[in-house]
């Protein structure tokens, strides 16, 4: 070891933080899926793969969220 530390009993200066992790069950995102065959434009699939790559996410997780915002919203 190259040097020992030293430890003191001087008193810590900080804020105990309210607990924001969500618990173990609140991590686990199923939701029930339905399988579609769709047609899309090329151009919609070669965007949607782009940001996918970029972000390390699936095109096709991102293209639901972005539908289930939008019905989420014209739901109301």
């Amino acid at each position: 070891m190259k040097k020992k530390i030293q430890y003191t009993n001087e008193p810590v200066n900080g804020k105990r933080v309210k607990d924001f992790i969500p618990s173990p069950e609140n991590l686990v995102f199923k939701e029930d899926n339905v399988r579609v065959t769709i047609t899309l434009s090329k151009r919609s699939i070669a965007y949607f793969k782009k940001w996918a790559n970029a972000q390390h996410a699936h095109y096709q997780t991102m293209m639901r969220k972005v539908l289930d915002t939008y019905a989420m919203h014209h739901a109301k």
